[in-house]
């Protein structure tokens, strides 16, 4: 998903100042996106095929089932760069099957956000204090279709273009409206118990993808309105309207974004002496990346250089930042620190009980904590 963010966010069609090479730097970072993608999807559906228990224990837990759609949203970032790496060097057929991709993925992700949210409504065992960004994550996927018609949209036959367009801002409109109603139910939880835990605070990053994935995709939306239609008027002052008012909606939500990545810097470099890895970490990447994006865009919108440049520092920071935490995660990895049975990273006690009978495993309680010991 992060890697996907970043293959995106290094297009030179994304960035405001370019140089020679960038773009085969993207296209290297998007074949590991890809490759990364296969891994991981092959790995897991090994796990589940073998262990089909630990499949529900998962779907069914109160937590971990709200990153079901991350898989969604890696699929998004594969799709969007379709549209900067692969349509360009490829033939019109590519640009039909980003057309139907793109509809195959608006109702999935909408069948997985109306499912995810239908579960958690009836069974409900989640509370106030628990309360993450994460609980966006199951609507975050359909709420990218609007990046992915954006990304897309202006290679369309115009037949096609404009279903994609109102499709895309539906989408988009939806997941942030969902999030503003989270957003309320966030506050409040900061409001009454703080901060997140220390272990949760990467994950409050999580809170700046809806704004920025927003104004990017209405400002890309709105550039790529498609030539022809006459129902509003003059199609050349629809379509200056359009870029107006996009842009200044864009500004208006872009604030959002950016206090909520003050929030958790703030409340990260609180806690950053007592951080250890954990998997929530790449939430530092894949969020601000719509951020960074979205800024670049509205610096393009108001031609400002000092803004443009404001975005290719961040990204030049993005880039760092994914460069630390993948060597962490590797790092995590090889010690065995995640992603290694007994180290799962929920706190729910009947959900881990079958988790441990699906691996063969006994849960037995240490004066630390819970630990898992293989038999």
């Amino acid at each position: 998903m992060a890697t996907g963010g970043m293959a995106l966010l290094l297009s030179p069609q994304n960035q405001p100042h370019t140089f020679r090479g960038l773009e085969t730097i993207g296209v290297i970072v998007y074949i590991c996106a890809l490759v990364f993608f296969v891994l991981v999807t092959a790995g897991i559906s090994y796990r589940f095929s073998k262990w089909p228990h630990a499949l529900v224990s998962s779907l069914v837990h109160p937590t971990e089932s709200l990153y079901f759609g991350t898989a969604f949203l890696a699929v998004a970032g594969i799709i969007s760069c379709m549209a900067h790496y692969g349509i360009p060097n490829c033939g019109y057929w590519l640009v039909i099957v980003y057309r139907v991709l793109f509809w195959v993925y608006l109702s999935v992700t909408f069948i997985v956000a109306v499912g995810a949210y239908s579960m958690l409504f009836t069974n409900p065992r989640l509370k106030i204090q628990d309360m993450t960004p994460a609980w966006d994550l199951p609507m975050f996927p359909f709420m990218l279709s609007g990046t992915i018609a954006s990304a897309g949209i202006e290679y369309q036959p115009r037949a096609a273009a404009m279903p994609m367009l109102f499709a895309g801002l539906t989408a988009q409109g939806l997941g942030m409206l969902v999030s503003c109603f989270m957003y309320a139910s966030y506050s409040r939880r900061m409001i009454q118990y703080g901060f997140p835990s220390p272990e949760s605070r990467p994950g409050m990053f999580i809170a700046v993808g809806p704004p920025s994935f927003t104004a990017l995709a209405i400002i890309g939306l709105a550039d790529h309105w498609p030539g022809g239609y006459d129902y509003f008027g003059p199609n050349a002052v629809t379509a200056q309207v359009l870029r107006v008012l996009a842009l200044v909606v864009a500004v208006f939500i872009w604030s959002l974004s950016l206090w909520f990545f003050s929030l958790a810097v703030v409340s990260c470099l609180a806690v950053w002496k007592t951080f250890r890895f954990h998997m929530n970490w790449w939430a530092f990447v894949f969020p601000n990346t719509g951020f960074t994006l979205a800024t670049i865009n509205i610096g393009r919108s108001l031609h400002s250089q000092a803004v443009m440049w404001v975005g290719s520092v961040m990204t030049v920071g993005l880039v760092i930042v994914y460069l630390y935490v993948l060597a962490n995660f590797v790092r995590a990895v090889w010690r065995k620190d995640v992603l290694y049975s007994g180290k799962d990273e929920d706190n729910y006690k009947r959900e881990k009980m079958g988790k441990a009978e699906a691996l063969g495993v006994d849960l037995e309680k240490c004066s630390c904590g819970r630990q898992v010991k293989a038999h």
